[in-house]
């Protein structure tokens, strides 16, 4: 099956699973949406969804998050992975934002990717979710699935976003890519998960992929829990 066609069914699957996917990170606006996607770095949106309301009951604009200092920022996303360096990163790009946007959030890739700890996929995910611009940000479940799918060759984030791209109709980007994550999350873990019962892997992806996948968890199992001999 070519991957055109694997993308035609996928998609019809996905649609019938979540005809209509939420936005995973709580937000009211483009710029709280920015800082929980960049909070959400090696950090389950579940945590940034439990951080993000007490700090943005301390600032949640760009000019008020501008007037606290960075202790101020980390007491509130302490429990987040890499905190220190996301709390200078929030407090300059607020700060940036006032300086040279006029306190907006700016509506460009470029200039998104521009703001301190804001990378390609956080800036597509802005695009996307608040400016209603088609992009395909790749997270850790999208880019596992495509390999797992045969759509993309699991060599490179850029190369999955690439090949998804080519795929799937520009008008699904933004939906599909959130309809990916929610399939990850409830069908298809990264680990110790049987691709030939899933109810896309099991038609989509080759019997090589799955064997290997299996042998992987079974060396796993067979692994010592560190601490024990």
């Amino acid at each position: 099956m070519k991957r055109a066609e694997k993308a035609e069914r996928i998609l019809l699957q996905l649609e019938e699973l979540y005809p209509d996917p939420p936005v995973p990170l709580d937000h009211q606006d483009p710029f709280t949406l920015l800082v929980a996607v960049l909070l959400s770095a090696q950090t389950t949106d579940l945590r940034v969804n439990l951080v993000t309301p007490g700090l943005f009951k301390k600032a949640c604009t760009p000019e008020a998050m501008a007037q606290l200092e960075v202790p101020d920022i980390l007491d509130s996303i302490k429990t987040c992975g890499l905190a220190p360096t996301k709390a200078k990163n929030i407090r300059r790009l607020a700060e940036i934002l006032v300086e040279r946007h006029g306190g907006e959030v700016p509506a460009t890739l470029a200039e998104l990717e521009e703001l301190p700890g804001v990378g390609h996929k956080t800036a597509s995910v802005v695009m996307a979710q608040s400016f209603g611009v088609p992009a395909f940000p790749v997270d850790t479940h999208i880019h596992r699935l495509a390999a797992r799918w045969g759509l993309s060759n699991d060599s490179s984030v850029e190369r999955t976003e690439r090949d998804l791209k080519a795929v799937f109709p520009e008008s699904t980007w933004s939906k599909v890519h959130l309809q990916i994550i929610f399939f990850g999350r409830e069908y298809c873990p990264a680990r110790f998960h049987d691709l030939l019962t899933c109810p896309i892997c099991s038609w989509a992806t080759t019997k090589k992929r799955a064997l290997a996948e299996r042998r992987r968890d079974d060396a796993a199992r067979r692994r010592p829990a560190k601490g024990k001999t």
